[in-house]
């Protein structure tokens, strides 16, 4: 494995990242990852938690919860390869690939093994990581992930994501989060200007040639297709799943299973689709307890309400 390159790059900002990183208590710098240019922010001391996120996103989309995080933890959030201002991937992309990418990440960024977080796309990336480098991180926490199942998302979730990544505008954007979030027009509202440049920045970079390239690729390498079970046994850290009750790409009935097979606990947050996105608080309650549990990998579920704490 490449290890990372020991110097930092200057990557200029545009208009649109500039919006949506405003005012988050993080810092961004550009390392060098087994060979990938990426963009990294980072914030806050105490143990540190890295989070990954899902497709066509980037580091910054955590903003409703990276506030909260960093009075007591080091969040480190990069933007994914191909994703953001993060380069794609130069020649053949593999699991291997990826996954020292990862591995430079925790390497250059946490003095300390660090909680690895992950959701969707980034949370299928993080449990092949704990499969196959446990050993480099001290407990995992899936949020909604791709990975446990076969991606089988439902007929009119899948039309509006094929719209979305054909033509990326506002309006196939607004279409695709009315199948992501329970309830979209509830969560544009609280969210307010935040929301705007958060969809400001997911159409930017939707229309890049490096996420297109990337993304089709990081699915078929990662998300389309579930991890052998017995690749999922071997995991030795504590895992923690967090699942939106009314999630459509990857349903909670995925989450139950994998619960009951492995013993891993499972946080439900209730009047939700993305947790973090749509009740912040109460994921962020989720998360906490996941990252405090003594649990090991008893049998337990929790149903947490769409209330804040």
């Amino acid at each position: 494995m490449t290890r990372a390159q020991a110097h930092t790059e200057v990557h200029p900002f545009s208009d649109t990242r500039e919006r949506v990183l405003q005012g988050l208590p993080v810092t961004e710098r550009r390392l060098k990852l087994n060979g990938i240019a990426t963009a990294v922010l980072e914030g806050g001391d105490g143990p540190p938690i890295v989070l990954l996120h899902g497709p066509g996103e980037y580091g910054a989309v955590w903003r409703p919860v990276i506030t909260s995080l960093v009075a007591t933890y080091r969040v480190v959030a990069p933007d994914l390869p191909g994703h953001g201002t993060t380069d794609p991937v130069g020649g053949e992309l593999d699991t291997g690939r990826i996954l020292g990418w990862l591995d430079d990440l925790i390497e250059r960024t946490c003095t300390t093994t660090p909680a690895l977080v992950g959701q969707v796309l980034g949370g299928c990336i993080a449990a092949n990581f704990a499969c196959d480098r446990g050993d480099r991180i001290r407990r995992l926490v899936l949020v909604n992930a791709l990975g446990l199942a076969a991606f089988q998302p439902p007929p009119d979730f899948g039309l509006a994501l094929s719209q979305y990544l054909a033509e990326p505008t506002e309006g196939t954007h607004d279409r695709l989060w009315s199948q992501c979030a329970f309830d979209y027009e509830v969560m544009c509202r609280r969210m307010g200007e935040s929301w705007d440049r958060i969809k400001a920045y997911n159409v930017d970079r939707a229309r890049t040639p490096a996420l297109q390239e990337t993304l089709p690729n990081l699915m078929k390498q990662f998300g389309l297709q579930p991890i052998p079970a017995e690749d999922l046994a071997r995991i030795a850290v504590p895992v923690t799943l967090i699942w939106g009750r009314h999630h459509r790409p990857t349903p909670l009935s995925v989450a139950e299973s994998a619960s009951a097979t492995f013993g891993w606990p499972l946080h439900v947050i209730e009047d939700a689709g993305d947790a973090a996105m749509e009740q912040p608080e109460t994921f962020l309650d989720a998360l906490h307890a996941a990252l405090t549990s003594s649990r090991t990998g008893s049998h337990g579920r929790e149903r947490l309400a769409g209330s804040p704490l």
